[in-house]
C-alpha cells in the first residue's frame, strides 16, 4: 500500500515537472514583434498592469481584483484562440498544454497567499502566459488581409 501511495506521488510530481519544462519552453518562442499590444488594447485587458504592480511593487493592491482579472483576461484570451482568425476552431497542443498550466498554477495562487508563500512569482508567470496567448491571437490576426490592408490599417482608414 505504500509503495502504491509512493509511486502515484512520485508519478504525479514528475507530470507537473513535466509539464513545467514544456510550458517553459513554448514560453521561450519568439516573436517577431509585440502583437500583444494590440489586442490587450482592442480587448482592454488588464494583465499588462498587473504584472507592472507586480514588478515595480512587489504584490498586488487588491487579491479580487487580482483573481478577477486574471480570470477574465484568461477566459477572453482563450475564446480569442479558439475563434479570432482560427480555421480549424480547436486549440493547438501547445496552447492546450499552456491552458493546463494556467489552470494549475491558477489554483496555487490562492494556496501561496493563505499560506504566505508570496505569489509574486506564480502571479508573474500567470500574465507571460497571457502574454504569450495575446501573441498568438496578434499573429493570426494580422495575417489576415482586407482587401490590400492589414486589420490595423483596415481601421485606421475608418
Amino acid at each position: 500500500m505504500i509503495l502504491a501511495a509512493l509511486i502515484l506521488i512520485v508519478s504525479t510530481a514528475l507530470f507537473f515537472f513535466y509539464l513545467q519544462a514544456t510550458c517553459q519552453q513554448i514560453l521561450r518562442t519568439g516573436f517577431e514583434q509585440e502583437y500583444f499590444r494590440a489586442i490587450v488594447n482592442a480587448n482592454r485587458l488588464e494583465f499588462p498592469e498587473l504584472r507592472r504592480e507586480f514588478e515595480e511593487y512587489g504584490r498586488a493592491v487588491d487579491y479580487s481584483r487580482l483573481h478577477m482579472t486574471l480570470k477574465c483576461d484568461f477566459l477572453a484570451l482563450t475564446y480569442l484562440l479558439k475563434n479570432a482568425s482560427n480555421v480549424h476552431q480547436h486549440y493547438s497542443h501547445n496552447e492546450f498544454l499552456l491552458m493546463l498550466y494556467f489552470r494549475s498554477l491558477f489554483a496555487t495562487v490562492a494556496a501561496r497567499r493563505i499560506l504566505r508563500l508570496g505569489e509574486r512569482k506564480t502571479v508573474l508567470k500567470l500574465t507571460a502566459i497571457l502574454e504569450y496567448f495575446a501573441n498568438v491571437v496578434g499573429r493570426r490576426v494580422s495575417q489576415v488581409r482586407v482587401g490590400n490592408l492589414t486589420p490595423s490599417d483596415f481601421l485606421l482608414e475608418l
